[in-house]
């Protein structure tokens, strides 16, 4: 896996053509783009895989932040881990129990039966539903979908590509965990990994760093923010000082991993601001993610007029 990409795949061409073709659109419109990547990677471990190694997310921050980001008058690609959060649909509980006792069969008559949600059952729904409603009749919302690392970098660099042309009205907010290490085709096992065979010993390679052919090829004048998270508070500021210098991209959302839910430092090469929730606003349900947006559409205002 190089830092370059391999050659493009069928998928990756129909990616990058259906992205074009919609971001013309929303320019046509003087809609700015955002492309948010969201949700976990996926590596197999074996060719024909039973068995992989996960960057769990579940995608909350990516859907949050693209529901913002639209409210605010964005058009977003969402580029989302398979059945991860999805925009809006975070008004719907996981599948089991809670969704199956918030449905009610309901006989309507000559019209057969229907399903409705019960009275307070999902209070959330309704201006969900509306919202999204809103998004897709407006053409918003355009989402891709990907499992697997390599469909990840694929699809990245297809929707980087064809966002191109829109310049620095173009945001780039990237979400997505993605893993950092990966094993090359070439050395992996074609079958099942068996357990009788003992203890299992992996070595893996470092995946290249997308952030720099982003920034310096594919889509070289877009306004671009990438993601920190650490477990210790006291390297958090140090390591997103050292992406924004290696990377030279203009934003860093640094957050720690038991605090992220409430609090982040959003780091630029001149700045440091924190952004909190208080006691009120988590009572009251805001999330953290309506900050973020406010703030970097500011500083996304501001790139453009440079």
């Amino acid at each position: 896996m190089a830092a370059e990409a391999p050659a493009e795949t069928p998928s990756e061409v129909e990616a990058a053509r259906r992205v074009r073709v919609w971001a013309a659109a929303q320019q046509a419109r003087g809609r700015r783009v955002a492309l948010v990547t969201s949700g976990g990677t996926q590596v197999p471990l074996e060719a024909r895989a039973v068995r992989f190694l996960e960057n769990f997310s579940s995608g909350r921050r990516g859907a949050a932040s693209a529901e913002r980001l639209v409210r605010a008058g964005y058009s977003v690609c969402f580029l989302h881990r398979a059945r991860s959060a999805f925009p809006w649909a975070r008004a719907l509980p996981p599948h089991g129990p809670a969704l199956l006792d918030a449905l009610r069969v309901h006989d309507d008559g000559d019209r057969g039966r229907g399903v409705h949600v019960a009275v307070g059952a999902l209070p959330g729904l309704v201006p969900a539903l509306q919202a999204y409603r809103r998004a897709r009749e407006e053409d918003a919302l355009l989402a891709l979908e990907f499992t697997s690392l390599a469909e990840y970098l694929a699809l990245l660099r297809a929707a980087s590509r064809a966002l191109a042309p829109l310049g620095s009205s173009a945001m780039f907010y990237l979400a997505a965990a993605v893993s950092d290490f990966y094993i090359p085709a070439s050395e992996m096992p074609e079958h099942k990994i068996q357990s009788t065979d003992g203890p299992l010993q992996i070595t893996m390679k470092m995946v290249p760093k997308m952030l720099s052919p982003l920034v310096k090829e594919w889509a070289p004048e877009a306004f671009v923010i990438s993601f920190k998270l650490e477990t210790n508070p006291s390297i958090l500021i140090d390591k997103a000082r050292q992406a924004l210098e290696k990377y030279r991209h203009q934003v860093v959302v640094a957050n720690v991993l038991d605090s992220r839910r409430t609090s982040v430092i959003v780091v630029t090469r001149d700045l440091e601001t924190r952004l909190s929730l208080s006691d009120d606003e988590v009572a009251g349900g805001m999330e953290i993610e309506e900050k973020i947006v406010n703030h970097l559409e500011l500083q996304h205002r501001a790139f453009m007029e440079k």
